[in-house]
């Protein structure tokens, strides 16, 4: 097999759960996009459809929707083996809990090697007991159905090997397109476009608003923040589950549009960046978060709740301020102290910088998974 491996490019099948773009979603789209060409082909297999799907084929990638919202869905399964054999895949590539669970049956049936990267957890502390045990030995199931687990933070696998006793795992942290997140490109004038003056410091919130972002815990610190001065602005970007019990907060504590502004989901995450001061990620759980290193390598400061992954790229006071998780009041007073401490902001940002060249830049991240891909095909 590796002879003619070698003589022919490898052909992945990169599965996602979704066509929405979130963080699992941008990095399966940076992965295909800087593969090498020369080696490999990825073909991409995403569940429902999206912007993700529309970005892919504009890229040139192949991609295919097998319409599933379910995970375990064994009405997919056949659907999915065929796409393996009709594609000729050598190697399956999944992203996140639910695509696993839908593409390991055809993997395994067809003895094709399986990569299984973790983007956190499915189990998560603000669960109940049993829905937690259940998702734990789910991903008990998943792993030992994988050739190799990619876990893209320490924290995570050191999870699955203390919950679960996990095998055959390796890390690759995410890594980030410095080109496209660069804070001395060209970018559009987004407070121009939101009516809001430069002199202001503008917060952002650009995630979707989902239980797991604790977007409510925003909006509440941010009412105390608009008690103590008016140059503060929080600039909320998504949209989610949460979306309308957001905006009904907001309307409760009367915050008007020149406090908080929301806007629905955009893709363009560079230009927001630039635009703001500080990147808000108070998150009840992650694996590591994407979006809160684009704001590092924007040279933005973050604050962000010390969890999983967030606190392994965030050093409290170094590169990031730490907040703890549900609690708006500390969460208001980092805030503040930023927009009063310019020195502070000055030193935060240019650290987060230089932690993302330091550690998680996208061709490492790449050329990691690349590798990864051809020491399980045994190939040099």
């Amino acid at each position: 097999m590796s002879n003619e491996m070698n003589e022919k490019k490898i052909r992945v099948l990169e599965a996602i759960r979704q066509g929405l773009i979130g963080g699992g979603e941008t990095h399966v789209l940076e992965l295909v996009e800087k593969m090498d060409k020369s080696v490999f082909t990825p073909i991409v297999l995403s569940f429902t459809d999206g912007a993700m799907v529309e970005s892919l084929k504009n890229l040139g990638i192949q991609v295919h929707v097998i319409y599933s919202e379910k995970g375990f869905d064994w009405t997919v399964w056949k659907k999915v083996k065929k796409l393996i054999i009709d594609e000729q895949i050598d190697l399956v590539h999944a992203h996140g809990t639910r695509a696993n669970s839908n593409v390991f049956w055809a993997a395994t049936t067809l003895k094709i090697p399986l990569l299984y990267t973790v983007h956190g957890w499915s189990f998560h502390q603000d669960q109940s007991f049993l829905k937690r045990r259940i998702r734990e030995l789910s991903e008990k199931f998943l792993t030992s159905k994988a050739t190799t687990t990619i876990c893209v933070s320490n924290s995570n696998q050191a999870d699955g090997i203390n919950r679960f006793n996990m095998k055959r795992s390796t890390i690759i942290n995410y890594g980030i397109d410095t080109d496209k997140f660069n804070p001395n490109g060209n970018f559009k004038n987004i407070r121009q476009e939101y009516g809001i003056l430069s002199e202001k410091t503008l917060v952002g919130f650009i995630v979707r608003m989902t239980l797991q972002k604790d977007p409510l815990t925003v909006i509440r610190a941010m009412k105390l923040v608009s008690e103590q001065t008016k140059d503060i602005v929080l600039l909320m970007v998504g949209e989610g589950d949460l979306k309308d019990d957001a905006v009904a907060l907001a309307k409760e504590l009367n915050l008007t549009t020149e406090t908080l502004i929301f806007d629905n989901f955009r893709q363009d995450v560079p230009d927001l960046l630039h635009a703001i001061d500080i990147y808000c990620l108070p998150s009840l759980w992650e694996g590591l978060p994407i979006g809160l290193l684009e704001a590092m390598a924007m040279q933005k400061v973050v604050i962000a709740s010390p969890i999983d992954g967030t606190k392994e790229a965030i050093i409290d006071g170094s590169n990031g301020i730490h907040v703890p998780v549900g609690k708006p009041q500390k969460l208001a007073e980092a805030i503040l102290s930023i927009h009063q401490d310019k020195q502070l902001q000055k030193k935060l940002s240019e650290n987060a910088i230089k932690t993302i060249y330091e550690k998680f830049t996208l061709d490492v991240m790449v050329r990691n998974i690349e590798n990864q891909y051809k020491l399980t095909l045994k190939i040099k």
